[in-house]
């Protein structure tokens, strides 16, 4: 919840998420379950109503592969 706005980020069954950097590059890895995952959660931060700052941290053993480095999706109104 931010800013009393609620958002739900679901996941769908057997999503797998790895993400790499590769120094010059960031690879997102992911089935077909991660890719509508992550599509969802974007789609939620995009929804109207949806504050500016709204975020979601996916982390090794919180949503991605082991070894995977973190990734922050959020939204950002400035241009």
């Amino acid at each position: 919840m931010t800013d009393g706005t609620t958002r739900v980020f679901t996941w769908e069954a057997g999503a797998r998420i790895e993400v790499r950097n590769l120094g010059g590059e960031i690879v997102i890895e992911a089935n077909a379950a991660g890719l509508k995952t992550l599509a969802g959660h974007l789609l939620t931060l995009a929804q109207d109503g949806t504050p500016d700052g709204a975020h979601l941290h996916l982390e090794e053993n919180n949503g991605l592969e082991e070894g995977s480095a973190s990734l922050v999706l959020e939204r950002c109104e400035d241009e």
